[in-house]
């Protein structure tokens, strides 16, 4: 496990922020791999590694998104690494899981985006989760909107493709704005 969780600490040092708060984030990430050393389970209560996925259909258009009952707000796909130093692979099967979706062509793809994000306290399973910090490393998928979806009740109310444009309206998590923002500007320029 140490020399996945190295591979994932270069894939992180080579990654080139697209801002301020990329840099200051990936500074922060590096900090806490070197620091802590289970990083990549829930079991570290201060932070730990989840994967998310941006599916945009081929043609550009819309988003899929699905319903978080936790937050509340429509967002991407994702979830925890638990253990899995693969944040591809994990992105992948989020996905998956979540929607019934299967990304196209995804093995060529590279990390998009690199954002801490803050978790406030909440319940899951009837048991209390104190706030932490989610290290996010976020890719971008494409996929077929004409195929089946599926709602993952254990999680979410409902998925579904919404218009690109209409994102920033559905989520109710303003921190999250910004890095769809970022990621709509990488599709578009793609």
């Amino acid at each position: 496990k140490g020399g996945a969780k190295m591979n994932l600490r270069h894939q992180i040092l080579d990654y080139i922020p697209k801002d301020e708060q990329e840099k200051e984030d990936k500074e922060m990430m590096i900090f806490y791999m070197d620091t802590f050393n289970d990083v990549l389970t829930r079991n570290n209560k201060v932070c730990h590694f989840t994967s998310s996925a941006f599916v945009i259909n081929q043609e550009k258009t819309k988003v899929l998104m699905e319903y978080h009952n936790i937050y509340k707000s429509w967002t991407w796909e994702g979830g925890h690494a638990d253990g899995e130093s693969d944040l591809l692979s994990v992105a992948v099967r989020e996905v998956e899981e979540e929607t019934g979706v299967k990304v196209l062509d995804y093995e060529n793809s590279k990390i998009e985006s690199l954002d801490i994000l803050p978790t406030l306290g909440h319940f899951k399973h009837g048991k209390w989760v104190s706030a932490h910090l989610h290290l996010n490393v976020a890719y971008i998928f494409y996929a077929d909107d004409t195929k089946t979806i599926r709602t993952r009740l254990v999680e979410n109310s409902d998925v579904g493709w919404k218009n690109i444009d209409d994102i920033f309206c559905l989520s109710s998590e303003r921190y999250m704005i910004p890095i769809y923002k970022k990621l709509i500007k990488i599709v578009k320029q793609s």
